[in-house]
C-alpha cells in the first residue's frame, strides 16, 4: 500500500481534519500541522513543524525533508477540508497512473451556507503563470518533490511554492483531475 505523508496548517479545521484521517484512511503514515507560532500546541496526535510561511522557499525545502511517505499531501488553506469518498486513493491512483508529479483536483467550496463548484484549468506545459489556480489542496510524489526541493538555490518570501511547482514540472506532469473530489468551507 501505498502512504502519505500529510502538512496541513495548524488551525482548529485542521486538528479535527488531523484526527479523521489517522482513523479513515490507513495510507496517512504521518500528519504534520504547520505554524509559524513558537509556542503552538496541537489537539491531534500529530507533529507540530515551525514554518516562516508557506510561500518561502525555506517552507518547500523543509516540506522535502519532512516527507517520508511515497505521496506528499499538502493542504495550503486554514479552512475545513472535507474529503470526498475514497478521494486520497483516487489521487494516489491517477498518480500512480499517470507517473505524475503532482495531482491537483476540482472541488466544491462552502461560503455562508451557499454550496458552489470549483472547477481548476488543466496546467499548461511551460505555463510560467504565478496565479495558477491549483486550488488548495495538492498530492506531490515524495521523491519528486525532494528532487525539486534538491535543486532550489534561491531564497523567496513570497515565491516558494511557485518555484517548486516550477520545478516539480521538470520532475513529471502535472496533473489535473477533472472531479470533484473534495469541499473546502470558509
Amino acid at each position: 500500500m501505498k502512504t502519505i505523508s500529510c502538512f496541513l496548517p495548524l488551525s482548529e479545521a485542521s486538528q479535527a481534519l488531523a484526527k479523521d484521517l489517522q482513523a479513515l484512511c490507513p495510507m496517512v503514515d504521518k500528519i504534520v500541522l504547520l505554524t509559524a507560532e513558537a509556542d503552538a500546541k496541537a489537539d491531534a496526535k500529530a507533529h507540530l513543524m515551525p514554518i516562516e510561511g508557506l510561500t518561502t522557499s525555506s517552507f518547500a525545502k523543509s516540506l522535502a525533508e519532512a516527507a517520508s511517505g511515497d505521496y506528499t499531501l499538502l493542504f495550503t488553506s486554514t479552512d475545513r477540508l472535507d474529503l470526498g469518498f475514497k478521494a486520497l486513493e483516487r489521487m494516489v491512483r491517477i498518480a500512480d497512473d499517470s507517473q505524475a508529479a503532482m495531482v491537483y483536483a476540482d472541488h466544491y467550496t462552502v461560503s455562508d451556507g451557499q454550496r458552489a463548484v470549483h472547477p481548476v484549468i488543466d496546467y499548461q506545459f511551460g505555463s510560467l503563470r504565478d496565479d495558477f489556480d491549483f486550488g488548495p489542496l495538492m498530492l506531490l510524489r515524495t521523491a519528486a518533490l525532494k528532487a525539486a526541493a534538491a535543486d532550489i538555490d534561491a531564497t523567496y518570501t513570497a515565491a516558494g511554492l511557485y518555484d517548486l511547482r516550477l520545478r516539480l514540472s521538470r520532475q513529471g506532469a502535472l496533473v489535473h483531475v477533472n472531479e470533484y473530489l473534495y469541499t473546502v468551507t470558509a
